[in-house]
């Protein structure tokens, strides 16, 4: 920079901001141009607040004395670099701050904050030779104030004490003379603000002779903007490390959900079985199961808890562990339901439910059910060539804490029929050409009629209805989906 000409500076600086872009602190760039002569108000006369089209014009901080201005360039390029390399935000903030009042030439510095609960906290309290400010930390909080309030930059000299009253009694206590603040602001992709301000940079200062001026402010607003975007790469950086941990967790439960999942059972006697699911998300809130009851019978349980995601997945690995307790020692299925009921219910915030069908069928083509709440199951009639649906008989579980279940009809499944249960997320699937239509139930029985009626076996039954809803939605799932078929044999 030693052999640039005064002229050069600003082309010189431009190079390097274009170099700075990349490092996403665009919003800089505006600083780096040659500052018209203009005149300097008398320092006899007190300036209070500078703001609004006054502090617009004082952007511009390159004042025609080639060593400042060389200086002022080094300065705002050795915070990009800072910005853009230093991994220790909290050093990073004490070396702007310390900067700001070196070359502000103030005796204090500080950077405010909002917290949590959106009070606003000093951060980082400097003073004058790289030490933190001793015994007790005061400002002129009626500065820091309007600052925020017009989200414009306060430049201030003083030199009465009314002068003083009028800007804040902290500022007359403190006997400051000279004051500047500048707010900090996230900047969204178009470079408006996205966000309400974080928080202002402030310096003051006691000495009768120190007076900010225009090239001051502009060169503390610029740095001002370095800390916003220190801020934000901070505040991106744990986002980026969060999502990674939270990431890695949906993994692993998904891995283990996958792992609850049951293998499809192919040595019961008289029945061809077969289920797929797949998640909306991650994880998902829809089960399925196949339990060996005490009495040796297969029982078929299809549930879905409201929602997706993490929440409705660990109620589901709740029931099905328990579904999987209760069929093994109990031979009432109402019991076992009553009993699952009063364990969830507790635990189930409002609004989260589970729907549940259980079929329970033995080697001579007996079928007890039992539908809380679940989508209606189809059952495939081989002689008549007709449908019937299993109508719901008692309400989802997690909605009455006492209630008492009783079992559903007794049906049977003749051979050559098939049932088919499956969870809303079928009937839901939204038309991709018209989103106002969805798949329903008709849907579901045009494809099982069609299929069971030309021979199909239970995994290509659920595979033509996973392809019908799929093909019907374009490809998305808004829902969990889970689809069993059960077909019983042609000779049972």
């Amino acid at each position: 920079m030693g052999s640039h000409s005064l002229a050069s500076i600003p082309r010189a600086a431009q190079r390097f901001f274009g170099r700075a872009e990349e490092w996403a602190v665009d919003s800089a760039a505006m600083f780096f141009r040659k500052k018209k002569a203009a005149p300097e108000p008398a320092a006899a006369s007190a300036r209070l607040p500078e703001s609004a089209g006054d502090a617009n014009q004082s952007t511009l901080f390159l004042t025609g004395n080639d060593s400042v201005d060389r200086r002022s360039v080094d300065v705002l390029l050795t915070a990009i670099a800072r910005v853009s390399q230093s991994r220790d935000l909290e050093s990073l903030l004490v070396y702007i701050v310390d900067t700001s009042i070196e070359v502000t030439g103030a005796e204090r510095g500080f950077l405010l904050l909002r917290n949590a609960t959106g009070d606003l906290e000093v951060r980082v309290s400097r003073q004058r030779g790289g030490q933190p400010v001793s015994g007790q930390v005061r400002f002129s909080t009626s500065v820091v104030k309007r600052v925020l309030e017009k989200e414009e930059p306060v430049r201030a000299t003083v030199t009465s004490d009314s002068e003083a009253l009028e800007l804040g009694t902290s500022v007359f206590d403190l006997k400051l003379r000279a004051v500047m603040c500048v707010p900090l602001v996230t900047k969204g992709k178009e470079g408006s603000a996205s966000s309400a301000e974080r928080g202002a940079l402030y310096v003051d200062s006691k000495a009768a002779t120190r007076e900010f001026k225009h090239e001051d402010l502009a060169l503390f607003a610029a740095l001002s903007q370095h800390v916003s975007i220190a801020l934000e790469n901070a505040r991106l950086h744990i986002v980026s490390v969060e999502k990674a941990r939270l990431d890695q967790s949906l993994e692993i439960a998904s891995s283990i959900q996958h792992g609850l999942m049951p293998q499809v059972p192919n040595d019961v006697p008289g029945y061809d079985i077969h289920g797929w699911y797949r998640p909306a998300e991650r994880t998902t809130g829809d089960f399925y199961d196949f339990i060996r009851t005490k009495r040796g019978s297969l029982a078929v349980v299809v549930g879905d808890v409201t929602g997706h995601g993490i929440g409705p997945a660990l109620i589901t690995a709740t029931a099905q562990a328990s579904l999987r307790s209760y069929l093994r020692v109990l031979d009432d299925p109402a019991a076992v339901f009553t009993m699952l009921n009063q364990d969830l219910t507790p635990r189930m915030d409002d609004g989260l439910f589970l729907t549940l069908f259980l079929g329970l069928f033995d080697q001579h083509g007996a079928l007890h059910v039992i539908n809380a709440g679940a989508t209606p199951p189809l059952i495939w009639r081989a002689a008549t060539r007709t449908i019937e649906r299993i109508a719901g008989n008692a309400p989802a579980l997690g909605m009455v804490d006492d209630y008492e279940y009783t079992e559903g009809p007794r049906l049977a499944l003749a051979p050559n029929d098939a049932l088919v249960a499956f969870t809303d997320g079928f009937v839901e699937a939204r038309s991709a050409a018209d989103p106002d239509h969805l798949f329903e139930e008709a849907g579901m029985a045009e494809i099982v009629e069609r299929c069971a009626s030309s021979g199909c076996t239970a995994k290509e039954l659920t595979e033509a209805l996973v392809k019908g809803a799929l093909e019907f939605a374009g490809g998305k799932r808004e829902d969990d989906m889970t689809v069993v078929a059960v077909r019983r044999a042609a000779r049972g």
